[in-house]
């Protein structure tokens, strides 16, 4: 599988168990996958055609991601995680995004006795998730509830300073996207909800119901890069009009009436994208959580950042070259302009990306760019 085709989608027949091929060589533009049930050799999926329900799909994984994988999530280019993110196997690492602890297993499972990771998440229901999970790995794991731009408040409150690397896995999970309660996903009826943590003031059903015309253009447009940002903000008054806008389908139903079928799937995501970055504020976070990692991290020791759509990973890669470019000397000023030194090689010139299989096998997946870079 390219990430422009899917070479073939394998039809799962509740009734008899099986699978068949059904599709072959579609654009990954024309449908979508959800993940609705993990089962003993993969997952079973709701397929979308251009916005609308076309059966169910079912993908046998790799006995590797299979160990890992859960109802949350299954973790995204396991091997350039730990390969990248553990230099020293009985160092203190940090699971800035702990979700369903998929990539904290695998950590602490090469992690030598003396190893520990802090997991902290923000949405407390993964936390819990997890600490069940991952309970037989005792004193070796500690959890906190928290966002990851909190962490050098939360090593304060451990009496730690510095760590052995730190990874952060962007973006939603798989049990987040999958919840209706959450109203995460557009291919889920629920509230307009979307909150991270589940206990902010602002949800979905403020901006949606709310914000003017030129905010819904705006954050439509900055923090979902839709070009028919304006036509969907313009939808969703002419609707409000009428009415208060209550659940997803809702507001999916608004966008899938003023775009073209063949652009609705990248329009719902786009947008949805955008909802959910103006209440969780993603970019603050990842920003301030970034500028951290500089401080936290040990000589030699590395960050590794995963991210899903193309706003985190610019910034997360200007960030990273910002930090390994030292201040320019300028002989014509009457003071230098800085005297900071480069703080972070870079160990990936380009993301790296999953494979085909892995793309192919966890659609979620096809998205996500993972660098890292190393403290100098």
């Amino acid at each position: 599988m390219t990430t422009t085709e899917l070479l073939a989608l394998r039809h799962y027949s509740s009734e008899q168990n099986s699978t068949r091929t059904v599709w072959n060589h579609l654009s990954l533009s024309e449908f979508s996958l959800a993940p609705v049930q993990y089962r003993n050799t993969g997952v079973l999926f709701d397929i979308q055609l251009n916005g609308k329900p076309a059966g169910k799909g079912y993908y046998q994984l790799s006995e590797k991601i299979l160990k890992y994988a859960s109802a949350y999530h299954v973790p995204v280019m396991l091997k350039s995680v730990l390969g990248y993110l553990i230099t020293d196997p009985s160092g203190i690492y940090v699971d800035g995004t702990l979700g369903g602890g998929g990539h904290a297993e695998a950590i602490l499972e090469r992690l030598s006795p003396k190893g520990k990771l802090i997991g902290i998440d923000w949405d407390a229901d993964a936390l819990q998730f997890s600490k069940n999970r991952l309970k037989r790995f005792g004193s070796q794991l500690i959890t906190r509830r928290a966002n990851f731009d909190e962490l050098p408040s939360v090593l304060h409150d451990l009496g730690l300073s510095k760590v052995d690397g730190i990874l952060l896995d962007l973006g939603v999970s798989s049990h987040q996207l999958d919840s209706d309660s959450r109203g995460f996903s557009y291919l889920k009826s629920g509230p307009l909800d979307m909150r991270m943590n589940g206990s902010g003031e602002l949800t979905a059903f403020d901006v949606i119901n709310q914000y003017a015309y030129k905010d819904l253009k705006r954050i439509f447009k900055e923090y979902g890069e839709e070009r028919q940002a304006g036509r969907v903000a313009l939808a969703i008054l002419k609707t409000r009009e009428k009415g208060t806008i209550n659940t997803t389908d809702e507001l999916a139903e608004i966008i899938r009436s003023v775009i073209f079928p063949n652009y609705v799937n990248k329009t719902l995501s786009r947008i949805f994208q955008a909802v959910r970055i103006e209440i969780n504020q993603d970019l603050v976070h990842l920003q301030k959580a970034l500028k951290s990692t500089v401080d936290i991290l040990k000589p030699s020791r590395r960050a590794v950042v995963i991210s899903y759509h193309s706003l985190e990973d610019r910034l997360v890669k200007h960030f990273f070259k910002k930090m390994a470019q030292p201040c320019e000397y300028l002989p014509e000023l009457p003071i230098y302009p800085c005297e900071e030194e480069a703080k972070l090689k870079i160990l990936t010139q380009r993301p790296v990306r999953p494979s085909a299989e892995e793309a192919a096998k966890n659609p979620r997946a096809r998205s996500a760019k993972l660098r890292a870079a190393e403290r100098i």
